[in-house]
């Protein structure tokens, strides 16, 4: 698995950290960190969370 930068890039032009991310999804930062470094592939109901809160795509988080 690859790192997921545009999910970081999208989190960081919001101006949140990993915790706000994970506390608005109630996950845990280490989840939303796993997720950036490509240690973990989410479950499709939590990439439509982050799809939402972020207000991206699943092509444009998630998919190359």
């Amino acid at each position: 698995m690859s790192k997921n930068l545009k999910l970081k890039a999208a989190r960081a032009a919001l101006g949140m950290s990993q915790q706000d991310v994970a506390n608005s999804l109630g996950v845990s930062r280490q989840t939303i960190n796993a997720i950036e470094s490509g240690d973990y592939n989410p479950t499709i109901n939590l990439c439509i969370s982050l799809c939402k809160l972020l207000g991206k795509t699943l092509d444009e988080l998630f998919w190359r």
